[in-house]
């Protein structure tokens, strides 16, 4: 297969490449600006091609003769709290980037497989990045209604593992753990921590995106979670050691909890990682701590 993958030297990116690369005959490219925090050179292999470019120039003369079976649409400027400064920035990339990705896949009749986000479930006008990410799913939508092109969005839920944001306005929850818990500080816990998150490790994600581009898609939304969710406070328990709450984010739901049912029934996937076990691998690897 010839697979583009935006945005994969990101945190999901990277190991959707991985995963994808396991397949000796897939050739893949990957179109990424390295903007995000989560994205580094480090995630580059020699077997795979890499355009260092921004998505919004995918509709231009240097990519014209350049033909794709499948695209995994994963790039975009991602979080909550960074879209609230720069809203711009985030409706530029995040819908007309998005919406480039889709002409492009158009004129090459490619399959898209679009990464969306959970915190569409709640208010779409609740913060910038909630409602771009919401609009590439209509955006998909559209193409397949108009064009007939298969597109399929799949919903992540509170993704975290290995290359996760761990410092700054991208840092996943457990990677500001993990961090913490190594330095000896106490767990930043936002508000009362009562919030419950379903945490989805990125291995099982990556194979999500590869499960839902197997088929022909019209638009349809999967969710791709646990189905189980924590509180914060749960999460933190699972570290252990001393709790500092601190004021409550704005824009952010209180509660994510995927349903699972479709995409076990019709997409045939199922996560294999469960929280409790990659905490307390985690701890064991990195504190010398046994369970």
């Amino acid at each position: 297969m010839k697979i583009l993958v935006s945005g994969g030297l990101g945190f999901v990116g990277s190991h959707l490449v991985d995963l994808l690369m396991l397949d000796s005959k897939n050739k893949v490219v990957v179109i990424d600006n390295l903007s995000s925090e989560s994205s580094s050179r480090d995630y580059m292999r020699d077997d795979v091609t890499y355009w260092i470019d921004d998505i919004r120039n995918l509709n231009t003369q240097r990519y014209e003769n350049k033909t794709f079976d499948i695209i995994y649409h994963l790039g975009a400027l991602a979080r909550i709290q960074p879209s609230f400064k720069d809203p711009l920035t985030h409706l530029s990339i995040n819908i007309m980037g998005s919406s480039h990705v889709l002409e492009f896949a158009r004129k090459k009749s490619s399959k898209v497989i679009y990464a969306g986000s959970s915190s569409a479930f709640g208010d779409q006008m609740l913060n910038p990045y909630t409602f771009t990410k919401y609009t590439g799913e209509q955006i998909c939508e559209l193409y397949s209604r108009v064009y007939g092109l298969s597109t399929v969005v799949a919903r992540f839920f509170n993704v975290y593992g290995d290359r996760q944001p761990i410092t700054g306005p991208y840092a996943t929850v457990i990677g500001v753990f993990e961090e913490q818990t190594k330095n000896t500080l106490p767990l930043t816990v936002t508000g009362t921590g009562e919030q419950r998150r379903d945490f989805t490790h990125v291995s099982d994600i990556a194979a999500g995106l590869v499960a839902l581009s197997e088929d022909a898609w019209q638009g349809e939304v999967f969710q791709l979670g646990t189905g189980v969710n924590y509180s914060i406070n749960d999460l933190a328990n699972m570290f252990g050691g001393e709790i500092k709450y601190i004021p409550l984010r704005p824009g952010e739901t209180w509660i994510t909890l995927a349903d699972i049912s479709d995409t076990i029934k019709h997409v045939g996937w199922t996560p294999k990682i469960n929280l409790l076990d990659y905490v307390s691998e985690w701890k064991m690897k990195n504190l010398g701590e046994k369970e």
